[in-house]
C-alpha cells in the first residue's frame, strides 16, 4: 500500500471509530484524546489526519450523511414519485433508525436533543442536516400531491411535522424502553397517518 492509500485508510479508520463513538456517546462528546486510545493511533497522528475536533465532527457528519443518502434516500428514488416514495423514505428511515444496533444511532437526532439548548456552529450543522431532510421529505409530499395521490388540502409542513413525530417516537420506545414491537407500531401508525390525507381516488 502506498504512503497516499495508507493515508486514506487511517483517516477513514479514524472516522469510523469517530461515528461509533458518536452514535454511542452523542457528538458533542467526541475527543482526539479517546480516538487515539480506540484505534491505537497516537493524539498526534489523530489530529495531523483530521485536524481540529470542529473539522473531525463535520466529517463525522458529512460520513453520516453518504451513509443516510445510500441506505435510505437514493433508494427511495428507485420508486415512482409520490406515495410509493414517500413510503419508501420513511420506511427505509424507520429501519435505519430503530435497529438496534449503536451505530446506526440518528445523529441529526440524538444531537437535535444534545444541542437544543446550546448555540454554536456544531448545533448550527446539526440543524442543516435535520432541515435539509425535512425539505427533502416535503418535496415528496408535494410530489405526491401532484400525483394525486393525497389530497390537494394536504398540509405538506403538518404532515412532515407528523412523520417526524412518529420516528422520534419510535426511536424513544426501541433505544430507551428497548420495546421491539415499536417498529410495527409506527408503521401501522403511520399507515393510518397516510390513510387520513389520501385522495378520494386512492381510497377507492
Amino acid at each position: 500500500m502506498n504512503t497516499s492509500a495508507k493515508s486514506e485508510a487511517t483517516y477513514a479508520l479514524i472516522v469510523d471509530a469517530a461515528m461509533e463513538m458518536a452514535a454511542g456517546e452523542g457528538i458533542g462528546k467526541l475527543s482526539l484524546g479517546e480516538l487515539a486510545k480506540r484505534t491505537g493511533i497516537s493524539k498526534s497522528g489523530v489530529f495531523s489526519r483530521v485536524g481540529s475536533l470542529e473539522s473531525l465532527q463535520g466529517a463525522v457528519l458529512d460520513e453520516y450523511d453518504r451513509r443516510f443518502g445510500e441506505e435510505v434516500f437514493l433508494p427511495s428514488l428507485q420508486q415512482p414519485a409520490g406515495l410509493p416514495r414517500l413510503q419508501t423514505q420513511v420506511m427505509l428511515w424507520l429501519k435505519k433508525v430503530t435497529d438496534e444496533s449503536t451505530r446506526n444511532s440518528c445523529l441529526y437526532t440524538a444531537g437535535a436533543f444534545e444541542f437544543d439548548d446550546l448555540e454554536g456552529p456544531l448545533r448550527d450543522r446539526v440543524e442543516q442536516g435535520v432541515a435539509r431532510w425535512r425539505a427533502s421529505l416535503r418535496k415528496t409530499v408535494l410530489q405526491a400531491m401532484e400525483a394525486g395521490h393525497l389530497r390537494p388540502d394536504t398540509d405538506p409542513e403538518q404532515l412532515v411535522f407528523e412523520i417526524y413525530s412518529l420516528i422520534i417516537g419510535a426511536m424513544h420506545d426501541v433505544r430507551f424502553l428497548r420495546d421491539p414491537s415499536a417498529p410495527k407500531r409506527m408503521q401501522r401508525a403511520f399507515n393510518r397517518l397516510i390513510s387520513t390525507y389520501k385522495s378520494f381516488n386512492e381510497i377507492e
